[in-house]
């Protein structure tokens, strides 16, 4: 993965950020004005989790973080100001979770990302 021509926004940052141990590097990704919609199980298409800005975001890449798991980039592709990223997660027991995302950029910086995400039960 490199970078797409004419963006700044680098799918190795994305990929170190996402198989990080810590939030920070994927943070660094979004501009302070940024949105996160979330629709998994729990929050469905008629009623999204929202963040709004990079403190919230910054709460919720903590929590997951924090946890015990293993995060995969599988995929990126970036195309003008716009990405998509395909995510895969593992809890040592084996539970799995993925998740896909699109994003919109400004200045190669996340600012409107929708993720759906689903995991086993």
């Amino acid at each position: 993965m490199g970078t797409a021509a004419g963006s700044v926004f680098d799918t190795e940052t994305l990929r170190r950020g996402v198989e990080g141990h810590t939030s920070a590097t994927l943070l660094s990704l979004y501009a302070d004005d940024a949105q996160l919609r979330i629709v998994d199980h729990n929050t469905q298409p008629s009623h999204p989790k929202v963040l709004h800005g990079r403190d919230e975001i910054a709460e919720m890449l903590d929590d997951v973080y924090s946890r015990d798991m293993t995060h995969r980039l599988e995929d990126c592709v970036v195309q003008g100001d716009r990405a998509a990223f395909c995510e895969s997660c593992e809890y040592p027991d084996g539970v799995r979770v993925l998740a896909e995302s699109m994003v919109s950029l400004r200045d190669g910086k996340i600012v409107d990302q929708t993720m759906i995400q689903a995991w086993d039960e």
